[in-house]
């Protein structure tokens, strides 16, 4: 189909005198998806089961969507000092006595409920549905966790996102971007900084897939939000030692789950588009390298919030791909 970005027509005449439009041959649903990324803390949790306190602005209600459509728990992390365990828990789920519970190996931020890289399960969650989520850990120290929820349609937000045959076919070239962000040390996303703070190196106009990221500093998780993500908060653990799963944590997830699940951004948006990090009360400064792909110009469509495709952006070459 053709998605046209900008039309002026003559009223007199009603004729159209100026059209801008490109070709796009993809699924049309990826247009409502969104990934949220939310985390909480428990201070001095101990032995017991303690409720996270969310990080500011945040709630473990997930959001209201049309019910015929997927919401899914694509994985979970924690960050604690003191080994301990991390229970999700719902009447809409299993059980709510014990749940989805999973021991958490002190300070080592790993997924715990899919590896990604060797195959994964999506828990369905429910609209509105209240989350209890709990976690055990040391009794003198402030633990974190983390929940990431994937929106196949939810209304309002018109994410930008692509799947993994897409990205092959229309990646270019792949770029880091580098940022320097310092952690607070109260439990809450903190320090947000732009995506091009350290280093402004992005071609104006242009697309780029993000594919994951690294991170020098142990921490819980690494956020980023942005209009063309709806404005929600999206991200991957904050974890040094896997770095081979959490440089292409979202095309393993579109991977995974067979999906479009890849982030994409337009560098139009990148004074808007932050990152930021959810840790401990060590707090900390994190170097963090995000691994994206320049794309193809005018391939993917601007969602509701998302920034206008410039039909030729960058002087990008007219043909991509990769060896398959």
């Amino acid at each position: 189909m053709r998605v046209n970005t900008k039309v002026v027509i003559d009223l007199e005449s009603d004729r159209v005198i100026e059209r801008q439009s490109f070709e796009y041959s993809g699924p049309v649903e990826q247009c409502g998806r969104g990934i949220e990324l939310i985390a909480g803390f428990a201070t001095n949790p101990g032995a017991t089961f303690t409720a996270l306190t969310m990080s500011t602005g945040q709630s473990s209600v997930i959001r209201g969507t049309d019910i015929t459509k997927g919401t899914w728990l694509l994985d979970a992390w924690a960050f604690n000092a003191t080994a301990g365990e991390l229970r999700i828990r719902s009447p809409r789920l299993h059980d709510f006595f014990s749940g989805i519970r999973n021991r958490v190996t002190a300070a080592q931020t790993a997924p715990l409920l899919n590896n990604l890289l060797n195959g994964a399960y999506a828990q369905r969650l429910y609209a509105q549905d209240s989350l209890t989520l709990e976690l055990t850990g040391g009794g003198a120290e402030l633990d974190t966790a983390a929940l990431l929820i994937g929106y196949e349609d939810l209304g309002g937000i018109a994410g930008r996102f692509i799947d993994a045959p897409t990205l092959f076919k229309i990646g270019l070239n792949l770029v880091t971007i580098e940022v320097t962000v310092t952690g607070v040390t109260t439990g809450s996303f903190g320090g947000a900084v732009a995506i091009n703070s350290s280093i402004d190196n992005l071609i104006a106009n242009t697309d780029y897939a993000i594919l994951g990221g690294l991170v020098d500093t142990r921490g819980d998780a690494v956020g980023i939000t942005g209009v063309d993500f709806g404005n929600l908060r999206l991200g991957f653990p904050a974890e040094p030692s896997l770095r081979n799963l959490t440089n292409s944590w979202f095309l393993n997830i579109s991977d995974a789950f067979n999906g479009a699940w890849i982030p994409v951004f337009n560098s139009a948006n990148k004074t808007q588009t932050t990152v930021d990090v959810q840790t401990n009360g060590a707090g900390g400064t994190y170097i963090i390298n995000l691994e994206c792909v320049q794309l193809l110009p005018g391939q993917v469509p601007g969602g509701a919030t998302g920034a206008a495709v410039q039909a030729g952006g960058g002087g990008a070459p007219t043909s991509a791909g990769q060896p398959r």
